[in-house]
């Protein structure tokens, strides 16, 4: 019985902290498409703001990979041996993240800046607006995220590869924008997409590391 209202416990813990995180989601992707109407964004430019969503994921996945005490590697193998369920293991995993994950978002600056070049004050500053609005959103998902880490024994290997998949909207953002030849429909459109993903995926985040923390508890128990 103690086991099934702990485990009760942090599923309506869980449930607590889903909505906060999905609001500020929701209003950081508002926002932007007000943004980008308002101060007559071309398709291109909307890629600026979710570029440094992109990044501040990333920033939080090392965050996070670095603040496991427990982890598995079950399936998770570098250089055809599987990865140290240790300090090392974990360090070596946050490193080839930060270089890998940083070198394909360099690529990304380096488009971004080549083909829609920040020049306006105003632009910067509802950027920079932008950017703080989605780090009050990850900051909140990372804070549910750790706590149930902290009660179970995610999967290193899944918790570095998860990040990848934010960087999806982009490509289809580049693909259908340009198929579409940008302008307002494209806008919306891309907008409604990345939205969707980004609560999709937060929701996977949350579940999967509740899932953890179940299932040590479980073992445990």
């Amino acid at each position: 019985m103690a086991g099934n209202d702990a485990r009760n416990g942090v599923r309506r813990s869980y449930a607590c902290r889903v909505s906060p995180s999905a609001r500020h989601l929701i209003l950081s992707n508002a926002g932007t498409l007000v943004a980008a109407l308002l101060l007559h964004w071309d398709f291109g430019w909307l890629l600026w703001p979710y570029w440094m969503q992109s990044v501040i994921i990333g920033w939080y996945a090392r965050k996070r990979m670095l603040g496991l005490d427990r982890f598995s590697t079950e399936g998770f193998t570098s250089n055809g041996q599987r990865v140290p369920e240790d300090e090392s293991g974990k360090r070596s995993t946050a490193r080839f993240f930060v270089m890998h994950y940083g070198i394909f978002h360099l690529m990304y600056l380096g488009f971004l800046s080549g083909m829609h070049a920040v020049k306006s004050p105003a632009d910067m500053l509802v950027l920079f607006a932008c950017g703080i609005s989605f780090v009050l959103s990850q900051r909140q998902t990372y804070a549910a995220q750790h706590a149930a880490d902290l009660r179970g024994k995610p999967n290193l290997g899944t918790l570095m590869f998860t990040p990848y998949l934010r960087v999806v909207p982009m490509h289809m953002a580049i693909i259908f924008g340009s198929a579409m030849g940008g302008g307002i429909a494209a806008i919306w459109l891309f907008t409604g997409l990345k939205t969707a993903s980004d609560l999709l995926l937060d929701m996977i985040d949350r579940k999967m590391a509740v899932a953890s923390a179940d299932k040590a508890s479980a073992l445990s128990g």
